[in-house]
């Protein structure tokens, strides 16, 4: 891959998280001796810890957790008993209710049951109907005098989507200099925030990016930099990360958006929970906005209001196209 840009200090751009994170690595406690216990525990999960943890995961989070995820919850949790070195995940649950008084462990537990899936671009017929019909009516609507603009995306992960979103805007938009641009990525996992934050990414990670994306919105690591790339800071500058849980009550969102991406989303969620989610969504869109959703989600019998504009994407029956 060519340099889209490339500097002495690794990245251009304010501060280096890439060595910030590096020196939290060296600097952190050593190991947990009680970690030496090896395999001799935990043990595996019995149908009764996973009844107790199917019902913890969906009380703290919304996720339902299907009979079949067993396996998986067991491999991301046995980590955390590890590292607490605690041999049974009964053991594990008696610690998240009980002795679990900063509640940092609960966010720890959230932390690894989360699934966290992205890339820049993802579905990308997404980003081809903002630059191809969604920006274009934006253009007259700022032209009369509408220059703020507002997104969300509702579940950000590691940052690929809010950036893409950005970089989207940046691209599309005649004059983003005279526009009022924000965005809001949000997610529950804090580690995942963190990552998103930084805007730090493995080159392999933008093998699909455009040449002309990379060149204008990213920057090229050398030396000890190699093989990574950073989202430029105009871009970074955009978009807000912050934590959400989408059981809170009441959000702590107070504007309404022109657009939101909540895609793969619903997938995790029960009806009854997909329902609440949508319906709250419905109600931080603006009347012209649109909702956009996952390749495998739709809102038949969710949401009253809400129109198909294309397969994936709504607005409200008396919005504008746009």
């Amino acid at each position: 891959m060519r340099a889209y840009l490339a500097c002495r200090a690794g990245f251009a751009g304010r501060g280096n998280p890439v060595a910030r994170a590096t020196e939290r690595e060296v600097l952190a406690s050593p190991p947990d001796p009680r970690r030496s216990l090896g395999s001799a525990f935990p043990r595996g999960m019995t149908e009764r810890e996973f009844a107790a943890f199917r019902e913890l995961v969906h009380r703290e989070t919304g996720i339902a957790l299907g009979p079949h995820k067993r396996a998986l919850l067991e491999a991301r949790l046995t980590k955390r008993l590890r590292a607490l070195g605690l041999a049974t995940f009964s053991a594990y649950h008696d610690h998240l209710r009980a002795h679990d008084a900063t509640g940092e462990e609960r966010r720890r537990f959230v932390n690894a049951i989360t699934t966290n899936e992205t890339a820049f671009f993802r579905e990308p017929a997404h980003f081809e109907h903002l630059t191809t019909t969604w920006l274009p009516a934006r253009h007259a609507r700022a032209a009369a005098g509408e220059r703020r603009l507002r997104a969300w995306s509702a579940a950000c992960s590691t940052g690929e989507e809010p950036y893409s979103i950005a970089m989207t805007l940046l691209d599309g938009l005649d004059d983003p200099r005279r526009m009022d641009v924000r965005i809001l990525a949000s997610d529950i996992d804090t580690d995942v925030l963190e990552r998103a934050a930084a805007g730090i990414y493995p080159t392999d990670s933008v093998g699909r990016v455009p040449e002309r994306v990379l060149r204008r919105h990213f920057l090229r690591g050398v030396g000890a930099r190699d093989g990574m790339v950073r989202v430029r800071q105009e871009v970074r500058d955009l978009v807000t990360f912050r934590r959400l849980n989408f059981l809170d009550e009441p959000w702590p969102i107070r504007t309404r958006f022109d657009l939101i991406f909540c895609r793969n989303v619903l997938m995790y969620f029960d009806r009854p929970m997909q329902a609440r989610l949508v319906a709250r969504l419905e109600r931080m869109l603006e009347p012209h906005g649109l909702l956009v959703l996952g390749h495998a989600e739709n809102l038949l019998g969710l949401a009253s209001d809400m129109r198909r504009v294309t397969s994936t994407i709504y607005r409200h029956a008396e919005g504008s196209a746009a």
